[in-house]
């Protein structure tokens, strides 16, 4: 952290602003001396560097760039002939000032955003997030240590008998003390198979905490940048931080280096004749039980069966089934998406009508045009505004997610990031995401055109129109794909219901619609 001097009336004056949720993690990295030697954010040079040499302009090594970009209307009033009044106050989500940046440097990154780099000072505790009572500084973690070796595990995923077990046999045979480093830097973790929100991650990781009675438990704020050996090092980094002197890996080994040596877990299999966990080549192929794959969890807790007790204790088993529970309970967001006149306004009325007939789960809709009229009223139909719409109805159905409901939502969606992001805040919310593309061609959709609307179009009348002057980026990936220019609407409503019957949201639903 920086050491410089920031008179209250620089403070006082200077522009704020709040970050994106991974740079307020950085942010608490930096103010807490886990990101050594780092002392601030970096300029667009140092980053460059970070990216194509693993190395910053001096020759340290630093896996990945951490910076802070922000508004180019902010970053106008940080251009000041005089250094000491280049600061910007950074706050946390609620708007509360947290921390301040000795802004050395403003890199351009186009028209509208700006990097800013420099040391950073702490105004204010910036811990935010769930579960803030267990952070700690890493001088605090090491006050409670009780070895000299310390066996760090960052605990993306639940800890079940195995993963436990491993964790035991190696601090064992190490003599050491262990430190539990939960990531609570993004919403999710887990793979696609098994994806937690993380308030539900850390309670699974507590709920194991009386098989580790003497370990240090923390949620630490590390966020994922999407490169497997970038972020393995840098989790290296913050271990060794916090003291650890070996860090439990997969067995790729990924995740060692910067003082801290990987250890890569033997792999252990259940002994059916003594309930004992073993290496899985000391036990006779008969006797022997594999641990289960995060797929199987995931599809036991889908189904609503309970996890064996062999393989996970009742305590964590109980924690995740509150954070899973079967689908047909579990919140979802079904997001149709399309051209104007594809037919998914219709089918996903009919659906949302077939759901309350059925009265079996709560349901809501929310169609483009009747969110235009009050959700999204003042918005236009520039690209930005576009996915700002998008984007609130993917927020507003989340929430109906989250709350076990069903949120149905229909509006074109042109832009796979605007679709991204939805699905990404029902996932964080603990609900599924299915995504409908209704694929009717462009020449059929014009056809209909009921509205009038492609006519005006061709003329020019309507600029940014999709399917016309302004493109449509086709779902790579659909759950279900829907052409009604060869069936029916009738026959569209039942595939979307027999797909959610089938994927276990809804029990079956005897009704066939003509």
């Amino acid at each position: 952290m920086s050491d410089w001097v920031l008179p209250d009336e620089i403070l006082a004056e200077a522009p704020s602003h709040t970050p994106l949720p991974h740079e307020l993690a950085d942010l608490e990295l930096l103010l807490y001396g886990a990101y050594a030697p780092l002392r601030g954010f970096m300029s667009e040079s140092e980053a460059r560097s970070v990216t194509r040499t693993g190395t910053l302009p001096d020759g340290t090594a630093w896996p990945v760039p951490v910076t802070l970009d922000v508004p180019i209307e902010i970053a106008q009033r940080l251009d000041n002939p005089d250094p000491k009044r280049r600061v910007l106050r950074i706050t946390d989500p609620e708007g509360a000032p947290v921390a301040a940046v000795e802004c050395h440097s403003l890199d351009a990154l186009g028209p509208d955003m700006v990097r800013v780099s420099g040391p950073v000072r702490r105004i204010a505790d910036a811990a935010h997030g769930v579960f803030i009572g267990l952070r700690a500084t890493p001088e605090q973690a090491k006050s409670t240590y009780t070895k000299p070796r310390v066996l760090a595990l960052v605990a993306e995923r639940p800890l079940h008998r195995p993963q436990l077990a491993q964790l035991a046999r190696a601090a064992r045979n190490l003599a050491a003390h262990v430190l539990v480093m939960i990531p609570t830097g993004d919403e999710t973790n887990g793979d696609r198979d098994l994806r937690l929100p993380t308030a539900a991650l850390v309670r699974s990781v507590l709920a194991a905490k009386d098989r580790l009675p003497t370990a240090t438990v923390l949620t630490v704020p590390l966020s994922k940048r999407g490169d497997r050996l970038r972020d393995g090092l840098l989790t290296a980094k913050v271990a060794a931080a916090y003291g650890a002197t070996h860090l439990m890996t997969g067995s790729d080994g990924l995740g060692g280096g910067d003082g801290v040596r990987s250890m890569v877990p033997r792999e252990l299999a259940y002994d059916t004749r003594d309930g004992q966990w073993r290496p899985i080549e000391d036990i006779e192929p008969p006797f022997r039980r594999t641990a289960l794959t995060d797929a199987e969890i995931a599809d036991m807790l889908d189904r609503g069966f309970g996890l064996p007790e062999w393989h996970t204790p009742p305590s964590v088993a109980a924690e995740l089934r509150k954070a899973r529970p079967p689908r047909r309970q579990r919140g979802l967001v079904v997001f149709f998406t399309g051209l104007s006149g594809s037919g998914k306004s219709t089918i996903s009325r009919g659906v949302y009508e077939a759901l309350l007939e059925d009265g079996t789960r709560t349901v809501s809709l929310f169609d483009g045009d009747v969110v235009r009229r009050l959700l999204s009223r003042g918005l236009g139909f520039s690209r930005s505004d576009r996915s700002v719409n998008v984007r609130r109805i993917g927020f507003v159905a989340a929430e109906v997610a989250r709350h076990g409901g069903i949120g149905m939502a229909a509006p074109i969606a042109p832009y796979e990031a605007d679709r991204a992001e939805a699905r990404r805040m029902a996932e964080a919310a603990g609900g599924d995401f299915v995504l409908v593309h209704v694929s009717t061609p462009l020449e059929v959709c014009e056809a209909r055109d009921r509205k009038g609307l492609y006519a005006k179009a061709r003329s020019g009348q309507i600029p940014e129109f999709t399917g016309i002057s302004d493109p449509y980026e086709a779902p790579p990936s659909a759950e279900l794909e829907i052409d009604t220019s060869s069936i029916t609407v009738g026959e569209g409503v039942e595939q979307v219901l027999e797909y959610l019957s089938e994927g276990g949201w809804l029990e079956p639903i005897g009704l066939r619609l003509a």
